[in-house]
């Protein structure tokens, strides 16, 4: 009898983990392919709640990448004025926008900006982040602790590497969808 509610019990943590760590992962649609995420919800609950519900409303679906930094970052989310199927879209006035959601206080950690690292933008107001963000290309340590890290490419990272330069580039690469 212990030995089934021991397998019972061990099947029902397999199971739910398994689940929590499939809330935790979205996918990145790019021109070149999939970028698997891994969120942390346990680290930024707030920003992973904000990403999550901006997603699956379709709001980052077509918003462009405004502002990408050969050696730096590639930043977008800009859901207000930086998307390209939306009547407001404004590529000049992309990377000025936000959602029509309240801005969130920021949720610094020790986690480091390093490669693959997505974190919130912001402006120089610390609780200022709403709905975008950026990819670092390469760790950027001066970052650490002075944005939200809210998550971490953990399958194709060559992808985010092949998004066009520019601030903005001419002709921006943009969010296929994110789910």
């Amino acid at each position: 009898m212990n030995k089934l509610i021991t397998k019972i019990l061990v099947l029902f943590f397999i199971l739910t983990n398994n689940t929590i760590a499939k809330e935790n992962i979205m996918i990145l649609k790019l021109k070149d392919g999939d970028v698997k995420i891994e969120l942390f919800s346990d680290i930024a609950p707030n920003h992973v709640k904000r990403i999550k519900q901006l997603a699956k409303e379709g709001k980052y679906d077509g918003v462009v990448f405004h502002r990408v930094i050969d050696g730096f970052m590639a930043q977008t989310g800009d859901v207000e004025f930086g998307n390209s199927s939306n009547d407001n879209f404004n590529l000049r006035k992309a990377g000025t926008g936000n959602s029509d959601l309240p801005d969130l206080k920021e949720e610094f950690s020790d986690l480091p900006h390093d490669r693959g690292t997505l974190s919130m933008a912001r402006t120089s107001d610390p609780n200022s982040a709403n709905s975008q963000f950026f990819i670092c290309f390469k760790a950027s340590s001066f970052l650490d602790r002075q944005y939200t890290v809210f998550g971490k490419v953990i399958e194709g990272m060559e992808f985010v590497d092949n998004i066009k330069r520019g601030e903005p580039a001419s002709d921006p690469d943009k969010i296929i969808s994110l789910k």
